[in-house]
């Protein structure tokens, strides 16, 4: 299973090409406008993973929380690649991309992606195994991470971001580094499910959107 995977929901834009879980090529990109360079990245990453347009299985892009215009870029690029090769798109949300690479580090593992908004984030909360304990939602850290029980661990640049007031409540919490690149993480947990027929045609794809997209007007 050849996977093309998209994340822009942050300045942490990746693309990467899996095949049968091995990732065969990733570019990493720092960016200010993710129009601007998605589509050369992928044109990048299938020149050099040597695998043409035509073998990739299926498209994986994550779809939330996280920037409202990286969101709709990244979705928008995936839909239209699906669309023109006749492939299957699996769309997953940032925090359980995040909670897999958390697999096992304590029995709550905690994904957190800063809402760039004073003292919130996205959150959502899982099982060891990296399965959703209930759904995500923007709120302040620390008020999160005082409801969990128990040993936790936390991922993601809001954690990174909230970690003085996190460890204010809860002193024990963990903080394993991890990767906050995250195509490649996505495309290795989305071919066993595209394998497993859960990909969706490119219209059903759908942002994950915890809150409005904050815009102000202009100066008149």
């Amino acid at each position: 299973m050849k996977v093309l995977a998209v994340d822009t929901t942050s300045e942490r834009e990746s693309v990467a090409l899996a095949d049968d879980g091995v990732v065969r090529a990733e570019l990493r990109v720092r960016a200010d406008g993710h129009s601007r360079q998605i589509v050369s990245a992928i044109e990048f990453v299938l020149h050099a993973s040597g695998i043409g347009a035509s073998e990739i299985d299926g498209y994986a892009v994550t779809i939330g929380p996280g920037s409202f215009t990286g969101v709709r870029v990244g979705l928008s690029t995936v839909q239209g690649l699906a669309l023109a090769a006749g492939r299957p798109c699996l769309g997953v949300s940032t925090l359980d991309v995040l909670a897999a690479t958390l697999e096992g580090e304590a029995r709550t593992l905690v994904a957190m992606v800063d809402a760039s908004r004073a003292g919130q984030v996205f959150a959502a909360l899982y099982d060891a195994e990296a399965h959703p304990c209930g759904d995500p939602e923007s709120a302040a850290a620390a008020e999160v991470v005082g409801r969990v029980t128990g040993g936790l661990a936390l991922v993601g640049d809001g954690a990174e971001r909230y970690r003085d007031e996190i460890r204010s409540r809860r002193p024990d919490a963990l903080f394993p580094r991890r990767d906050l690149f995250l195509a490649g993480a996505l495309a290795r947990l989305a071919g066993p499910r595209l394998a497993a027929g859960e990909g969706t045609a490119p219209g059903a794809l759908r942002p994950l959107y915890l809150r409005a997209a904050d815009i102000r007007p202009g100066p008149p």
